[in-house]
């Protein structure tokens, strides 16, 4: 079954003065907090401002903003021409969702329980609610479809950086802080610590 919102009782909040409509699906929310004014485009220069909002360095952020926008804004701009800007519309990103994934989104971009559980049931064997780095390359090999070697780089790359960014003190992923990136909230609670934190150093 699918859903547009990881659980029921999911209330869309605010945060920091940014705010994410209500009546998205999902990867919409999750692909929204890059768009930082807000107008339903996100051009390159907001999605490297949102990756340094959540504490990635300006190489990374830069190298990420380049590769998002110029893969993914031609398919999020179905029947126009293409633009130099790399413009990706966040109502559509659903149309430029790849292959080799978890399947947690569904090709409307809703939130699959099921699918997301499987992470999980499937790959913690360590401990049941987070994941080690070598649960979640495994996990990665699992979902690859032969010869989608975009969707192979596009999963690694996704899983990585969060792996990267959000591993706890002992290695390892935990499952609500996986759920927290799929729906966006993730993002909104990083950029308000690292906010907070700079404020206090």
């Amino acid at each position: 079954m699918a859903s547009s919102s990881p659980s029921s009782n999911y209330i869309q909040e605010a945060s920091g003065g940014h705010i994410i409509p209500t009546d998205q699906n999902v990867l919409q929310k999750h692909v929204a907090f890059f768009d930082r004014n807000q107008d339903g485009i996100v051009y390159p220069s907001e999605t490297f401002k949102g990756f340094r909002a959540i504490g990635c360095g300006i190489f990374f952020s830069a190298i990420s903003a380049i590769f998002i926008n110029f893969g993914l804004s031609q398919k999020t701009r179905p029947g126009k021409f293409p633009s130099l800007l790399f413009p990706i519309e966040v109502k559509n990103i659903q149309k430029a969702k790849h292959g080799s994934d978890s399947g947690v989104y569904d090709t409307e971009g809703r939130f699959v329980p099921l699918k997301f559980e499987e992470i999980f049931s499937k790959h913690a064997l360590t401990y049941p609610s987070a994941l080690t780095s070598d649960e979640l390359m495994k996990m990665l090999k699992e979902n690859r479809v032969p010869k989608d070697y975009k969707g192979w780089l596009a999963s690694w790359t996704e899983w990585k950086t969060l792996y990267m960014l959000c591993k706890d003190k002992s290695g390892l992923l935990q499952k609500e802080t996986v759920k927290a990136a799929y729906d966006g909230s993730l993002f909104e609670r990083m950029e308000k610590e690292r906010s907070s934190a700079k404020k206090k150093a």
